[in-house]
């Protein structure tokens, strides 16, 4: 089964994703969070509170998407997707090569949540 399928079976973990969320405002909400005002509707309130998310790799060949559940203690890495060669074309097309951590935006995003859907 892959990992895409363990997810789509698992309906506590596809609904916990935050679609929106991205590693730049997770480390801002998580690590920093009694040290900045809260935009928008995340606010920090204690360690129980968490989030889950997808952040894209490009420190090593080839770029990997990971699907991440942060709270202010620590960041789990929950699952790791390979992208399909159109995907990972189009994700540098879009990006350059540029090693770090990108958020999932565009043809990324579009993909996980097409592979995602009908759960």
């Amino acid at each position: 089964m892959s990992i895409l399928e363990q997810i789509k079976r698992d309906p506590g973990l596809l609904n916990a994703i935050d679609w929106e969320m991205t590693p730049e405002e997770a480390v801002r909400l998580y690590l920093e969070w009694g040290n900045n005002w809260s935009r928008g509707n995340y606010v920090i309130r204690s360690k129980n509170d968490e989030t889950c998310y997808f952040a894209l790799s490009t420190w090593k060949e080839p770029p990997v998407i990971y699907l991440i559940r942060r709270n202010s203690n620590e960041a789990k890495e929950v699952a790791r997707i390979e992208m399909p060669p159109h995907i990972k074309e189009a994700f540098i097309r879009e990006n350059g090569q540029l090693k770090g951590v990108y958020a999932v935006e565009g043809v990324v995003k579009e993909w996980l949540q097409k592979e995602l859907a009908g759960a």
